[in-house]
């Protein structure tokens, strides 16, 4: 008896420090004025802000289908990951809306919502580094879209963007992922979808902007698209990392490639804190 109640003790040792590493999470509904509804989000607060210590913020979206919890099912360490490098991550549901607002659709106005009504709440009720040098975002899929499209639109609120298997050029899918429900059929509305595509962006930014990384299997459906933002980027003069590595586009590819951009992330926080 006195040698199983030792074990006990000894593994509920070896527990408890594990738990006292992870980052707590709380599960929001947030209210966007513009659409008028409110949002799922999943914010993962490390101990420091919890202690009134400012720090940045790395804004996580999912791809067509998910939701707010998206990121932490695929990445369950990513409690641990927050706290020991002192970032809050923030995850919000995008619905499917491939982060625009949506010039056909009121109740779809998400670029709004990221990028203004969303980082304003995230500012008001934690403790952040209030300005570009302390927030990045990135994504998966549609998310990965997402990421790039608001840091470039909005580079003066992101200071880092990026996107994992993301679909950066919308154009070659027009029947896919409900695209059309927030643009119009593409045939239809060419001017709105050349408009409305991440790799039409790149005027908005001169080299030395914003702080780029992307990355995609070599198997994925978005390579090419991701191969043709690259040499566009290379083309222009912007720097940014481009990372490609075997693999489609499913979980266990984006389990192993946030890992790269959460080391990218944290190494321009860590720039910005030390200048």
């Amino acid at each position: 008896m006195h040698k199983i109640l030792k074990q006990l003790i000894i593994a509920a040792a070896l527990i408890i420090p594990l738990n006292t590493f992870a980052a707590r999470i709380d599960t929001l509904t947030v209210k966007s004025e513009k659409m008028n509804k409110g949002i799922e989000v999943v914010v993962i607060v490390p101990d420091k802000a919890i202690n009134n210590q400012a720090c940045p913020t790395l804004y996580l979206l999912h791809g067509y289908s998910g939701d707010a919890r998206t990121w932490i099912n695929i990445k369950p360490e990513l409690p641990q990951m927050a706290e020991k490098d002192g970032v809050i991550v923030v995850c919000p549901d995008g619905e499917n809306s491939w982060y625009w607002d949506s010039p056909n659709n009121p109740d779809s106005q998400f670029e709004t919502f990221v990028s203004k009504e969303l980082v304003e709440y995230i500012d008001t009720n934690y403790s952040t580094i209030k300005n570009r040098n302390g927030r990045a975002i990135t994504g998966l899929s549609m998310g990965g879209h997402g990421g790039l499209w608001l840091s470039i639109r909005h580079k003066d609120i992101f200071g880092a963007g990026g996107a994992t298997s993301g679909g950066v050029d919308i154009r070659p899918f027009p029947n896919n992922w409900e695209m059309k429900k927030q643009l119009g059929e593409r045939d239809e509305n060419k001017e709105l979808w050349d408009k409305h595509t991440v790799i039409n962006q790149l005027d908005k930014i001169n080299n030395g902007d914003l702080a780029i990384i992307f990355d995609c299997g070599t198997n994925d459906f978005f390579f090419e698209v991701n191969n043709n933002l690259h040499a566009e980027l290379l083309k222009r003069g912007i720097s940014h990392d481009y990372i490609t590595r075997p693999g489609i586009h499913d979980g266990k590819y984006w389990n192993n490639s946030i890992e790269y951009q959460w080391l990218y992330f944290c190494k321009f926080f860590k720039g910005y804190r030390t200048k």
